[in-house]
This record gives structure tokens, C-alpha cells and sequence, in this order.
């Protein structure tokens, strides 16, 4: 119990802060934890990085002051370019912003930071950004707990 709950709270800060890796403290618990600990730190670390990601969506929104994101904006360039192209693109087809969002959180291409800020400039339903956010990064912890466990199942 006590590792899902810090599972949760490195993912949190992990969402929040990009240079700590959650993923480095799951493959870690693998060694040391059961499948139904380790699918539950999965869970708890999916929804810490839900919650981490809502900082930048709100920041792109405009809700949230951001004075690096308000200088990015105002100042004329290549980040201002793909922007106005990524934003047209997805208020055009929303099935591509939702898309680009769930590749983005499961793989992290494009770097998922800048995804969550973007979902928030072109104002995508907070409702739908956190439960694809959710489901992807879930689906990727999942993963990255389970499949060691699984190759280490093999060894005698």
C-alpha cells in the first residue's frame, strides 16, 4: 500500500517537474513487488500523472500564468509557427488533437509536456484530456511493470 502511495506521489512530481522519471521508479518496484502491487502502482502513478499534466493544460488555457509560455507565444518564430499549425489542425479535426494527445502520453512523441499545453491553447474538454491522459499513461505503466515480471517469470 505504501509503495502505490508513493508510486502516486513520484508520478505526481514527475508530471509536474519533466527531468524525474517515474518510469525508473517502476521498473525498480518490479524487482521488489507482486503483479497485484505492481498493477496497482500502475494505476496510482497513472493518475498522479494525470493530475501533474493539468498545471500545463490550464497554463496553455491561459488560466494559469506562465511567463516562459507568454513569452513563447508572443515572441515571432519557428515555436509560435507550429503552434498556430498544431492549434488549426486540431479545432479543424478534433479526432487529431485527441490522436496526437493519446500518442503523445503513451510515447511521449511528441514530448508530452508540451502536448498537455497545447490541448489547453486549442481548449480541448478537460473531461476528455484527462481521461485519454489517464488510459495512456496507464496502458504505458502497465506495460513497463508488467512485461519485466513477465520476462523474469522465465528465469529458473
Amino acid at each position: 500500500m505504501v509503495e502505490t502511495g508513493l508510486a502516486f506521489v513520484i508520478a505526481l512530481a514527475a508530471g509536474l517537474v519533466p527531468v524525474l522519471n517515474i518510469e525508473v521508479y517502476l521498473l525498480g518496484a518490479v524487482a521488489v513487488n507482486g503483479d497485484g502491487a505492481l498493477v496497482a502502482m500502475a494505476v496510482a502513478a497513472g493518475l498522479g500523472q494525470t493530475l501533474g499534466k493539468l498545471p500545463y493544460y490550464y497554463a496553455g488555457k491561459g488560466t494559469l500564468s506562465a511567463p516562459w509560455l507568454r513569452r513563447r507565444t508572443e515572441t515571432p518564430g519557428k515555436w509560435t509557427e507550429r503552434a498556430a499549425r498544431w492549434r488549426s489542425r486540431a479545432e479543424e479535426r478534433p479526432a487529431w488533437g485527441v490522436g496526437l494527445l493519446a500518442l503523445s502520453s503513451f510515447a511521449s512523441i511528441p514530448p508530452f509536456m508540451v502536448v498537455s499545453v497545447l490541448a489547453g491553447v486549442v481548449r480541448m474538454n478537460i473531461v476528455l484530456f484527462s481521461a485519454v491522459t489517464f488510459a495512456t499513461r496507464t496502458a504505458r505503466f502497465l506495460i513497463i511493470v508488467l512485461a519485466p515480471a513477465w520476462a523474469l517469470s522465465f528465469l529458473p
